[in-house]
């Protein structure tokens, strides 16, 4: 399977992902994140674009730093960041998916009683990003084997932070990999914290918060209070897991 770097951009396989991406039911998904806090989108990418993004893994031309996740006390594993410019299916996904998603971020911004406001473009977004010194690209691949897991989170890079993200699983479960399921947490006030499972398979994707989203309250439409959200992925039984992270705010 070639990957992405020995494909022509504009050409098939990804040829049509912007207008895929625009025929996607958003008032849908719009009301999955705001019940839950994150949506899945099944089928995102065919077979053949969820493999040949994996097998960009091994091409180094493509990524500006390898983190081992053991390193940091991250969990075990590790993931790459692309560098700029992003392959072309990459930024596809980073532009359309932040041209739909950036409503709702700001519908949330609202609800919570926060000043941001989000810009109609990705470009624009990352030229605020770049104002404030985050230059560096978020958007990376990950690689588990047996054994690996990704330890709860947040991507929280640096003062400007866009509040969703998509993870795309690359790789099918039950014949690349065992195990390894995409996990969410929520933690709500005074309560303990909730876990969510996510099924994903190859190609499918999931939207979810980065950090805090909005929950409508118990005492009427006026009161909304805010959650965290944490995610990661729990330990491989066996196999090999690959998947792309679109992480819209860039890195300081």
């Amino acid at each position: 399977m070639p990957s992405i770097a020995t494909l022509p951009p504009g050409t098939a396989p990804f040829a049509d992902l912007p207008s895929r991406i625009d025929a996607l039911p958003w008032p849908s998904l719009a009301l999955d994140l705001d019940a839950a806090g994150w949506a899945m989108i099944p089928g995102l990418l065919d077979a053949r674009e969820a493999a040949s993004l994996a097998a960009c893994y091994d091409d180094d031309r493509l990524f500006r730093s390898r983190v081992v996740m053991a390193r940091h006390n991250f969990g075990l594993g590790e993931y790459k960041y692309f560098r700029y410019p992003l392959p072309s299916p990459v930024q596809m996904l980073r532009t359309a998916l932040y041209a739909r998603l950036a409503p709702l971020a700001n519908r949330w911004n609202r609800l919570m009683g926060l000043p941001v406001r989000y810009p109609d473009t990705h470009a624009d977004l990352q030229q605020r990003c770049n104002a404030a010194g985050q230059v560096r690209p978020t958007p990376l691949l990950l690689r588990y084997g047996a054994g690996d897991y990704n330890c709860l989170h947040q991507d929280l890079y640096g003062e400007h932070v866009f509040p969703l993200q998509v993870a795309i699983l690359l790789s099918e479960p039950g014949r690349d990999f065992e195990g390894g399921e995409f996990v969410l947490t929520e933690q709500r006030p005074r309560m303990q914290s909730r876990p969510e499972v996510v099924p994903l398979r190859q190609g499918d994707a999931v939207v979810f918060a980065v950090n805090q989203r909005p929950v409508q309250g118990a005492r009427g439409a006026g009161h909304v209070y805010r959650v965290s959200m944490r995610h990661g992925v729990s330990r491989l039984r066996a196999g090999h897991r690959h998947t792309l992270g679109v992480i819209f705010h860039d890195a300081t």
